[in-house]
């Protein structure tokens, strides 16, 4: 078996991190209400905003889930995408610290357990994954290897 290159590592980086990033979003766009209650839970934002960022985030995830995918603009998704995991973690960390029993929501309603430090790794786990996407070439398959030459 032949060594494993760092442009294949990314590839599969690229793909795994997109594809929680698309699933997540497709399981919560179909029901901005229930997300809006879950965003509303943790207690953190104005309560006027849980609505709007219940429509935003989903297809957001999804688009940016696309890009890093397709591998388009994948230095500016990559580092995106880790901020946006940060902020998931922070927030999900804030309210297992405060003692608040929600869902985190990650998944949608599907997602039922109440959130935890294990909810707080993950999202660590993929920020860090997204980290190394973004601070490498975009990898094999991508749309940007393209204007790479």
């Amino acid at each position: 078996m032949g060594q494993l290159r760092m442009p294949h590592v990314i590839f599969a980086l690229r793909v795994a991190i997109g594809s929680v990033l698309v699933v997540a979003g497709a399981l919560k766009a179909p029901n901005p209400t229930a997300f809006a209650s879950t965003i509303a839970g943790f207690q953190l934002l104005p309560a006027a905003v849980a609505g709007p960022m219940a429509v935003f985030v989903p297809w957001f995830e999804i688009l940016l889930g696309g890009y890093l995918i397709a591998g388009y603009l994948t230095r500016a998704a990559a580092w995106v995408a880790c901020a946006e995991f940060v902020v998931f973690a922070g927030a999900i960390a804030s309210v297992v610290v405060r003692g608040i029993h929600i869902s985190c929501g990650c998944f949608g309603q599907g997602d039922a357990a109440p959130a935890s430090w294990v909810d707080v790794v993950r999202d660590a786990a993929l920020a860090a994954g997204a980290l190394v996407v973004a601070l490498r070439p975009p990898g094999v398959l991508a749309v940007d290897r393209r204007e790479l030459g």
